[in-house]
C-alpha cells in the first residue's frame, strides 16, 4: 500500500455513539438519508416514492430492507463496518450511524479491511494514478464514513469533482433558526474552496426543504434545533452526540482530503 502522512480525529471519550442515539431502527435512519438522492436519480432503485412512505409511517420491514440493498454506492460501506465489528447486520443502527453520521465503531475498520474493499470495487473503474491515490487513503487514516467517499471517490468515479457537488453530497449540519411551510431556514457551514484547501467556511443563511405534501422527517424541529442535510433534504434532528461526531468525522477526513488536492 502505498504511503500518506497518517492522520487520526482526537478522541473524545464524551462524543461516544456506540449505544446508538438515533430513536430510529437502522434501516429508517439509512433511508433518510438515502431518500434524497434516490428522488434525484443519483443512487438506489426507482421507487422513491415506496422510500419516503416507510420514513413517514416509520415501518421497517423486509420490503425496506430490500428498497435499501439497491444504494449499492452506501451498503459494501456498511458491510466492511459490520463485519469489522463483528456486528451480524449491516443495517444495524450503530453502523448506519457510523458511515453517515461517524461513531467509533468506524475505528474498528482495519486499513487493510478498507484498502482491499477499494480495491475489489474500483479496482476495475477507476484509472490507475486515481486507483492509487484512493488506495493510499487507507494507510494514511481513512475510515469507511460517507464524508471519505464525497471527498475521494466519488470525484475519481465518474462524478463532476465541482464544489457545489460535494457540498451537496455531504451530510452537513445546520441549526433551525425558523420553519415556513416546505422549507426551513437553517446555519449552515458551507463548503469552501480556500487557496488549495477545502474548508467549512462561517456559517451561512441556507433555505432546506422539509416536507413534500406536508409531510417531512424533521416535522418536529424547532428554532434553535440542529438537523442533518443531505442534497438540501432536512434528514433528522441531530442529538448533541451526533453533531459533534459528524462534524469532527467530517473535518478529519477534510483535512485528509486537502493532503493530496
Amino acid at each position: 500500500m502505498s504511503r500518506l502522512p497518517h492522520l487520526e480525529p482526537a478522541v473524545n471519550t464524551a462524543v461516544s455513539t456506540l449505544s446508538a442515539s438515533s430513536r430510529f431502527s437502522g434501516p429508517q435512519l439509512f433511508a433518510r438519508y438515502a431518500f434524497m438522492p434516490n428522488r434525484l436519480t443519483y443512487c438506489g432503485g426507482d421507487d422513491n416514492a415506496a422510500l419516503f412512505q416507510y420514513c413517514i409511517e416509520g415501518v421497517t420491514d423486509q420490503g425496506l430492507r430490500e428498497l435499501l440493498k439497491k444504494f449499492t454506492g452506501a451498503v459494501p460501506y456498511l458491510k466492511l463496518i459490520a463485519q469489522s465489528n463483528l456486528i451480524p447486520d449491516a443495517f444495524d443502527a450503530r453502523v448506519v450511524e457510523a458511515y453517515w453520521l461517524g461513531n467509533e465503531l468506524l475505528k474498528g475498520v482495519e486499513a487493510r479491511a478498507l484498502y482491499d474493499s477499494l480495491r475489489a470495487r474500483f479496482g476495475k473503474q477507476l484509472h490507475a494514478k486515481d486507483l492509487e491515490l484512493v488506495l493510499g487513503k487507507a494507510p494514511a487514516g481513512a475510515h469507511p464514513h460517507h464524508g471519505f467517499h464525497v471527498l475521494e471517490v466519488c470525484p475519481r468515479n465518474g462524478w463532476p469533482q465541482s464544489l457545489g457537488y460535494m457540498d451537496n453530497c455531504r451530510v452537513s449540519w445546520g441549526k433551525v433558526v425558523s420553519l415556513e411551510g416546505a422549507t426551513l431556514t437553517a446555519e449552515v457551514a458551507p463548503l469552501q474552496l480556500i487557496g488549495n484547501n477545502l474548508v467549512l467556511g462561517a456559517p451561512e443563511l441556507r433555505r432546506v426543504k422539509s416536507q413534500i405534501d406536508g409531510r417531512g422527517m424533521v416535522d418536529r424541529a424547532a428554532p434553535g434545533d440542529w438537523i442533518s442535510i443531505h442534497w438540501g433534504w432536512a434528514c433528522q434532528v441531530l442529538t448533541p452526540k451526533q453533531l459533534a461526531a459528524l462534524e469532527r468525522w467530517t473535518r478529519y477526513h477534510l483535512q485528509l482530503a486537502n493532503q493530496t488536492l
